[in-house]
């Protein structure tokens, strides 16, 4: 997610936290230490904010963290909390933003900034998702909390982007079944390889994988002897997509290999 589409969505959500200026945040992360001393929570909340608008995000999270330190049932501590999580989103450091806006969840579960909270918390798994040559845990972590923001707040702006996320959530997780299934494919492993590519046809449907799938699973149906199951595939792929490469070239395959076959 950009940088100013995160500022503009906090902002919406943080409004009472005075985000007006967070549009400067993505720059430094420096993460000198803080010296700690007993102040008012005014002082100490308005120095958080200083360093977060100055790009100093490390910084801004421990002395956020130190607002509800020294000040835990001030209503600011409240704020402190998921703005802690937020500057620890900026600085790049998940794990703790996921900790923090959990902690704010079950702490204030029916508070205004719930919302944002969760949304929080999709963002920081979403960010860590890796290419589909890699586990792809982080990647279904991030598809469940993008998916409760959704569930549980449909008409709000978080719930709006955490769709167009799952799109692209569910094209990666489709992309590393297909990548396992091609790998099968080449160790001659057909049943494994057509098991992933069903994954793709039933569980990701909607995505651009959709087409690669119905013809690998033409060609695994082919290599494990049930040719008119390779000729209902080609006739999907046909139907669903007359004018792609892939369906040409199941169209090729079927001719050559089941040709006079009916589908089953």
């Amino acid at each position: 997610m950009s940088t100013k589409l995160t500022t503009r969505l906090a902002q919406a959500a943080l409004a009472a936290a005075t985000l007006a200026t967070l549009s400067a945040c993505a720059g430094s992360t420096e993460g000198k230490d803080v010296a700690y001393v007993a102040r008012d929570v005014e002082s100490l909340y308005a120095e958080a904010q200083r360093r977060l608008d100055k790009g100093n995000t490390l910084q801004a999270a421990a002395l956020f963290d130190e607002v509800e330190r020294q000040h835990p049932y001030s209503p600011w501590a409240r704020r402190a909390q998921l703005m802690s999580a937020f500057s620890y989103y900026i600085a790049r450091d998940y794990n703790k933003a996921i900790q923090n806006a959990q902690r704010f969840l079950s702490i204030h579960p029916g508070n205004k900034d719930a919302p944002y909270a969760y949304y929080l918390i999709a963002l920081s798994y979403y960010e860590q998702i890796s290419d589909v040559n890699r586990d792809q845990k982080i990647t279904e972590q991030a598809q469940t909390a993008l998916r409760e923001v959704n569930r549980r707040f449909p008409q709000t702006e978080y719930a709006a982007d955490a769709r167009l996320k799952l799109d692209l959530v569910a094209d990666h997780l489709a992309g590393k079944e297909m990548e396992i299934g091609r790998h099968y494919q080449r160790m001659g492993l057909w049943l494994a390889a057509d098991m992933r590519f069903r994954n793709v046809v039933e569980k990701f449907d909607t995505t651009s994988h959709t087409p690669e799938a119905l013809y690998r699973l033409t060609e695994s149906s082919l290599a494990l002897g049930v040719p008119e199951e390779a000729v209902k595939y080609a006739a999907v792929l046909g139907a669903n997509y007359p004018g792609s490469e892939w369906y040409d070239r199941a169209f090729k395959l079927v001719g050559k290999h089941a040709e006079g076959v009916t589908a089953s």
